[in-house]
């Protein structure tokens, strides 16, 4: 039995097999992951209805067990910045800064091979699509090198 926050086995496996540069992304509800995501990552639907689960929602489980080293979220067309960026940067580890995106640029990354998880949500706000990139777990202090 699992305690922690994330227990859902198939995005756990899919975390557990992936390694540092691999993407995962966490598309809202109008994003075509179908057409623009790597078509070898791995599908999870959390997308019960509208609002059911959120993005933010699947962000902080991921984060909850899995290092990440950079995010990048779509921007605008107008170039106005979306009120999810706010969310974004206070779940996100204070390191990481957001990496606007435009809209046909970040699709050709979730498209790139290393894509290899896509959670679907069921997120109503626009432009809160975030693809990060799996950092690297460092060693004990007592074993760096």
């Amino acid at each position: 039995m699992l305690t922690g926050k994330l227990i859902h086995p198939e995005i756990l496996s899919v975390l557990a097999q992936a390694g540092h540069g691999a993407t995962i992304l966490i598309p809202d509800g109008n994003y075509p992951f179908v057409t623009h995501a790597n078509p070898a990552a791995e599908r999870v639907y959390l997308n019960l209805a509208p609002g059911m689960v959120t993005v933010t929602d699947v962000l902080e489980a991921v984060l909850s067990v899995t290092p990440v080293e950079a995010a990048q979220v779509m921007r605008r067309d107008d170039g106005a910045e979306p009120s999810i960026y706010t969310d974004f940067r206070e779940i996100l580890p204070d390191d990481i800064e957001l990496q606007p995106v435009e809209r046909f640029a970040f699709y050709d990354e979730a498209r790139k091979n290393n894509c290899c998880l896509v959670i679907a949500t069921g997120e109503q706000r626009i432009y809160a699509n975030i693809l990060l990139t799996i950092g690297v777990v460092p060693p004990p202090a007592d074993k760096a090198i």
